[in-house]
């Protein structure tokens, strides 16, 4: 029988996120670990180094022709990153 005061596992670690202030971390550890989910594992498999600071997510990619095609869709991967964390997590793509 569950008391007035239990939680479940979801319930406890989204308050665990929130009372220490991790829940964009989180959201950015998800979406760079679900790279290749996003834009798919051809282009993740040239993806030499990508990380987020400021709400800016950096991408290293080692080939010019899939770094061209990516800034055309610039928008449609925001759009993607947005909707995976549920939030505004990045802003802004940019190319090292």
């Amino acid at each position: 029988m569950r008391k007035a005061n239990d939680r479940t596992m979801k319930e406890a670690i989204e308050l665990m996120l929130n009372v220490y202030k991790i829940r964009r971390r989180w959201d950015e550890t998800a979406v760079i670990t679900g790279w290749a989910e996003i834009v798919g594992k051809a282009v993740a498999n040239r993806t030499s180094e990508i990380f987020i600071s400021n709400k800016k997510m950096f991408l290293r990619i080692e080939s010019s022709v899939i770094r061209n095609d990516l800034m055309l869709m610039r928008s449609q991967i925001l759009e993607r990153i947005n909707s995976k964390a549920e939030s505004g997590i990045v802003e802004e793509i940019i190319f090292l």
